[in-house]
């Protein structure tokens, strides 16, 4: 509550009360875990296995625990309450990848089938700002955009009339069957 005032003061933000509330009540949770479950009743005695052990009770919320317990042991061991800090080698594992809501096989198995998505159109709009050699399937590579024969000029881009922002559009001269940068790939085209 005095780095509370504190931040107040300075006129940077403070903690809200709610987070004051949360911490406190999630230390009144492990003063009661510890003498009922692991006898011990003294913050002296409290060890890693304590902490961790008090940490599975509710692993949805084990990081944020974590973190309000290891703010707790620092001012403890600070004002030698403790001689060392139980949950500084402790470490948060979270599982890495999607967890969102997936297929089932089912539904995988019916993708699979289908094939890949026909979906050209983004091509076909790209191909078309570049010459009329490109908006025919590809073919293999013989610098068609840089052959001198190509008469159609390319469409100013930023007009009303073009769909395709300005910094998606391949310079002039570039087919799109070349590799070049896009801001798809946090690269914007070099203009010349």
């Amino acid at each position: 509550m005095r780095a509370q005032d504190r931040a107040r003061r300075a006129g940077t933000r403070p903690r809200s009360d709610h987070t004051l509330e949360t911490a406190l009540s999630i230390l009144r949770d492990l003063a009661r875990f510890l003498p009922e479950h692991r006898g011990k009743d003294d913050w002296a005695l409290v060890d890693m296995h304590d902490v961790e052990a008090f940490l599975t009770t509710l692993p949805k919320a084990r990081k944020r625990r974590l973190v309000v317990l290891r703010q707790f042991f620092r001012f403890a061991r600070s004002k030698h309450i403790v001689l060392i800090d139980p949950t500084r080698t402790l470490i948060v594992k979270e599982r890495n990848g999607f967890r969102g809501r997936t297929l089932t096989l089912d539904q995988q198995r019916e993708l699979a089938a289908a094939g890949p998505p026909t979906n050209t159109s983004t091509r076909t709009r790209l191909c078309s700002a570049c010459s009329p050699c490109c908006t025919a399937p590809p073919a293999p590579r013989s610098g068609c955009c840089r052959s001198p024969t190509s008469t159609r000029q390319p469409r100013p881009s930023g007009s009303a009339s073009d769909p395709i922002p300005s910094h998606l559009t391949p310079p002039p001269g570039a087919c799109c069957n070349d590799a070049w940068p896009t801001a798809r790939h946090g690269r914007r085209p070099t203009r010349t």
